[in-house]
Parts: C-alpha cells; sequence; structure tokens
C-alpha cells in the first residue's frame, strides 16, 4: 500500500509517499480502509521533533492522527464493529496514523461516520471538535447565558468552538481576519472583531470582560496577560497554545487543552453534525500524495484552512461510498452507540 512516511525529523522534505506493508490488527485493534486524513498543525510538530519529549515514535513514522474510512479487518477481542461499518477517530499521537491506503485504530477509538456529509469529510471533525468541546465543556465547564471571548476563531478549532458554544446559550464574541468575520457571524458569533493585526486584540476589548476567553493564538507573554485581564472574576482561561497565570485573588482560573480521544464525546459531534447543528468547513481536498506540499504550506503560514489528503484507492469500487464530495450515503445500522448530545 501507499503511505507518506517520514525517516528522520525535520522540515517537510523529510516526508516520503512510498509503499510499505499493509497492517495487520493486533488484539483490541481494526484494520481501516482509508477515506482520508485531515492535516492539523500537531503532524508538522511531530514531523518536526518539537514534541519528542511528549511523543515518543518508532520511526520510521506515518503522521496523520484523524481519519474517516471503514473497517476492512478486526482484531482479536474486537467487538461492536463489522466489516464495511464506516467510522471516524482521533488515533493514538504516538503510534502510526491515517496517512496511507490502510491505518490501524485502537477500536475504543471509533465512532459511526456522520452519514449528512462526504465521508472524507470526516476525518476534518475528531481533533478539532473535540480540542474545543473539551476546551469548552470539561474545562471551562460553560454555561447557558455565559460570555465566551474566543481568540483565533477563524481557524478549525475556533469554528467548531463558536458553533457549540452558541449552541450551548453563550453570548460569543470572536476574533478572526476580515474573511472570515462573515462566516463565523452566520456560524453563530453574536460579536465578531475583525483583525489584521491580532497582537491588537486585547486593547480592542478594553472594559469588557469574559466569563470564559478561548485563546487559539500562539501570543506572547504580555499579550496573554492581557487576555487574561478580560477574564471576569470566576472565569476562566483557556489556551490551546499558551498557558495564562491563575489569579486567585479573582479566582480566575487558568490551564491550557491537550485533546485526548474520546469515542462518546466524538460520538455526540457526529449526532450535531447529522442533525444539521454543526457543520464542518473544508478548504482543500487534496490527494495524499499532497502531503508533503501541505507540510510545507502550513510551515509557510500559506495554508488555507482545513485541508483533507485522500487516497488513491478512494472511494472503493462499490455502491454507497462516497469519495471527494457528492451526496450522503443511505443511513445504515450503526455499531456503536450514539448517546444524547449536550442540551
Amino acid at each position: 500500500m501507499k503511505a507518506m512516511r517520514f525517516n528522520r525529523y525535520g522540515d517537510s522534505d523529510v516526508l516520503e509517499y512510498t509503499d510499505v506493508a499493509q497492517p495487520v490488527p493486533g488484539p483490541g485493534q481494526v484494520l481501516l480502509q482509508v477515506a482520508a486524513t485531515s492535516f492539523n498543525p500537531v503532524d508538522a510538530g511531530i514531523r518536526g521533533g518539537y514534541l519528542q519529549q511528549v511523543f515518543v515514535l518508532d520511526l520510521p513514522h506515518t503522521p496523520g492522527i484523524d481519519v474517516a474510512g471503514t473497517v476492512a479487518e478486526i482484531g482479536e477481542g474486537v467487538t461492536g464493529w463489522k466489516r464495511g461499518d464506516a467510522v471516524v477517530a482521533l488515533l493514538p499521537m504516538d503510534a502510526d496514523g491515517a496517512a496511507a491506503e490502510y491505518a490501524l485504530a485502537p477500536a475504543q477509538t471509533l465512532t459511526a461516520a456522520p452519514h449528512a456529509v462526504a465521508m472524507t469529510d470526516g476525518a476534518a471533525l475528531p481533533t478539532v471538535g473535540l480540542t474545543a468541546w473539551q476546551a469548552l465543556f470539561e474545562l471551562a465547564q460553560l454555561r447557558a447565558g455565559q460570555t465566551v471571548f474566543i481568540n483565533g476563531a477563524g481557524g478549525a478549532v475556533g469554528g467548531f468552538a463558536v458553533q457549540l458554544a452558541h449552541a450551548a446559550g453563550a453570548v460569543v464574541t470572536a476574533t478572526a481576519n476580515p474573511r472570515s468575520a462573515a462566516r463565523l457571524r452566520a456560524r453563530g458569533a453574536d460579536h465578531t472583531v475583525a483583525y489584521l493585526d491580532y497582537t491588537a486584540t486585547p486593547s480592542v476589548l478594553a472594559g469588557q470582560s469574559f466569563d470564559v476567553v478561548l485563546n487559539l493564538l500562539g501570543t506572547d507573554p504580555a499579550q496573554t496577560d492581557a487576555l487574561m485581564g478580560v477574564v471576569a472574576d470566576g472565569g476562566y482561561y483557556i489556551g490551546t497554545m499558551t498557558t495564562g497565570t491563575p489569579d486567585p485573588a479573582r479566582g480566575v482560573r487558568a490551564q491550557r487543552v491537550f485533546v485526548r480521544s474520546d469515542a462518546t464525546q466524538l460520538a455526540d459531534l457526529v449526532r450535531r453534525v447529522d442533525a444539521g447543528a454543526l457543520h464542518i468547513d473544508i478548504a482543500e481536498r487534496r490527494p495524499l500524495s499532497d502531503a508533503a506540499a501541505v507540510h510545507r504550506a502550513s510551515d509557510d503560514g500559506h495554508l488555507p484552512g482545513k485541508t483533507l489528503l485522500v487516497p488513491r484507492c478512494w472511494p472503493p469500487r462499490s455502491p454507497g461510498h462516497r469519495g471527494w464530495g457528492g451526496s450522503p450515503r443511505p443511513p445504515a445500522r450503526r455499531s456503536a452507540t450514539t448517546p444524547p448530545g449536550r442540551p
């Protein structure tokens, strides 16, 4: 099979599109035929060797922590799934990923794929959707009627965070570049601040306060402190790239979010997609062989948005599958229970 791999850490040039042996599922694993993976900044961080202290890899390594695909083989002890089931998952970051035609996945990470979108597009949901969910509801404990400020909302995490916060009944203020502001308003942002230079954002918010500040940008210490300053007494600061300093005198808490795989939470996000209550925004769908170019564009700051990587063998030559886009496939029996969602 074809896969994207790197044998050493470095820039995007270390990535090689090559032939590798198809993996075999072990106990508790399934083999997936990959419909798509999506690029996430952490993929570049792992490839560059910046996260070696966190994730210990066996090289060569296949990146791609998001996956959408169908179950091809089932390992010993796996129940609840059968061949042909369409699934999505957030894969372990220290194991080979889904930038390949086939990928292994721990069975407990799997969730039935959404039916309302093209199969490939489900790969854009796990990492960024779970990051937004865990930041807002696990860490910040966002509730209806509260105010939330989402800094850098134009990206994939921000787009989901705006939608989820709005659905929870929060009043949402979001910053993004001018080309993203209209989309965020359509997705549920009550107020948008369009910026050309995000470093000036805290000064724009002078005199305001928010129950939750979700900072999705890599702000420097002074900028982070300024954002901490707009957190209301008793509120939360949550960062994806930076950690603020708690202020016990005001009861302000600060924490950095590190996403984890959670099939139950992912099932709730899928349910929302199928109900039309959560929209997946895709900037590009590209062949898997373009992965190095996608990494390079991200390194240079030129990636246009959420980008999918699709193996050459997708879609299979059988009815009912979806490839780059098109109509949803007919409803099929789900192999995992979808729990009720947050109101």
